[in-house]
């Protein structure tokens, strides 16, 4: 595989990977609304508290990239503390079977 090829496989898998991100806020921010008007399920409930702990999650990580050599930073703090990243790209897509998630 060339690098051409590894680069398109990986912009097309973090696409998906931020599509599930943006699906799984969209639906938070649902159950949010839905909760100023009548009480939630503990799994509904569940489901906010892990879109929330995402959301605090890629602020710093967003930081990090945003600083001058953030680009090359970032990699090296999910090295070091892999649970910096949202859940969406910490499991593994059909298709990353074997693989480790990357940026």
């Amino acid at each position: 595989m060339t690098s051409l090829e590894e680069l398109k496989l990986l912009l097309i898998r973090n696409k998906l990977r931020l599509d599930q991100e943006l699906r799984q806020s969209k639906e938070a921010i649902f159950l949010i609304k839905k909760s100023t008007h009548s009480s939630l399920s503990e799994e509904e409930k569940e489901k906010i508290r892990i879109q929330l702990l995402d959301i605090c999650k890629a602020i710093p990580a967003l930081a990090v990239f945003l600083l001058p050599g953030g680009a090359l930073l970032l990699p090296l703090l999910i090295k070091l503390i892999p649970d910096i990243l949202p859940s969406a790209f910490q499991d593994d897509l059909p298709g990353d079977k074997n693989k480790k998630s990357t940026l």
